[in-house]
């Protein structure tokens, strides 16, 4: 059985702002017109109301995400020594273009046909654990670990950061999170290597695979490449924290194999895409080169 894990901020953090909203809304009531209630009411919920509306379940222990947590670790040190070359030749210019072609070039193919077979009788095997509160655990950590999670994790930084130092610092994540994906779905698309439930339907019969069907493709994983993103800017505004944040970042990737929807290949690959894009927004100067 899986051991489970209180997550350190979110009750503490969720409830602050939660009673902050509180506040905020019993005095915006009172200055704000039909109008703007109107427009206020439809407006998309941001990843503090998100998880307000959802607080997190207990997570995995440590010991479950150790092994994954260590292969972050090492695939961190070879995307530092990567960016180097890269560094090397564009210093702290931004170009995303540019930068994307050359990331897509660094990710190694996935593993040959049989090592991806043997990646998934690992899964299969995990799934034979699962457990209600496991599966609880996974679901909260797959819907907000694309997102939801990190952006909480920074609007917590700017509660101590002057107004526009924090706007940037948010723009800067949102940015990061975006190239991380776009990367994430070229190389998805180039190598075509289908999720672990589509090639085996029994681990997720609650995603209705057809018969033929080959995607979603899963490798490299968008959720692991937007946590390492997350985790190297997150940890440089706040190196006091980097220790929580890569804790998350393992429960995160660790609940994808957990629910089948990667095996640990599409991790590492993930990952180093994220830590590539970590680096590359840390490094830069300013985003005013962005999108050439």
């Amino acid at each position: 059985m899986n051991r489970l894990r209180q997550v350190k901020w979110q009750y503490a953090v969720v409830a602050a702002l939660a009673a902050l909203a509180a506040v905020f809304g019993l005095l915006h009531t009172t200055a704000t017109t039909p109008a703007a209630a109107t427009t206020a009411a439809k407006k998309k919920p941001g990843a503090t109301e998100l998880i307000k509306n959802d607080p997190p379940p207990l997570l995995f222990a440590d010991a479950d995400v150790a092994a994954l947590a260590k292969q972050q670790t090492a695939q961190k040190h070879t995307a530092d020594a990567l960016f180097a070359k890269w560094k090397a030749v564009h210093g702290s210019t931004r170009d995303d273009k540019a930068f994307t072609a050359w990331v897509v070039e660094q990710v190694p193919a996935p593993p040959a046909k049989a090592a991806r077979t043997a990646e998934l009788h690992q899964v299969q095997q995990l799934a034979k654990t699962r457990t209600a509160a496991g599966k609880k655990a996974a679901t909260w950590l797959e819907v907000h670990g694309k997102g939801d999670i990190w952006k909480l994790y920074a609007h917590d930084q700017r509660e101590l950061l002057p107004q526009e130092q924090g706007a940037a610092e948010k723009s800067e994540l949102k940015s990061a999170l975006k190239l991380a994906k776009a990367i994430t779905e070229k190389l998805a698309a180039r190598y075509q290597q289908p999720a672990p439930y589509v090639l085996d339907p029994s681990l997720r019969p609650d995603k209705h695979v057809t018969a033929g069907q080959k995607g979603p493709y899963s490798y490299p994983s968008r959720h692991a490449a937007k946590a390492a993103a997350a985790v190297t800017l997150l940890s440089g505004w706040a190196p006091h924290r980097a220790e929580d944040y890569r804790a998350m970042a393992a429960q995160i990737v660790y609940s994808r194999i957990y629910m089948a929807g990667h095996v640990p290949s599409d991790i590492t690959a993930g990952t180093l895409v994220g830590d590539l894009v970590g680096d590359y927004f840390a490094n830069a100067a300013s985003p005013a080169g962005a999108g050439k």
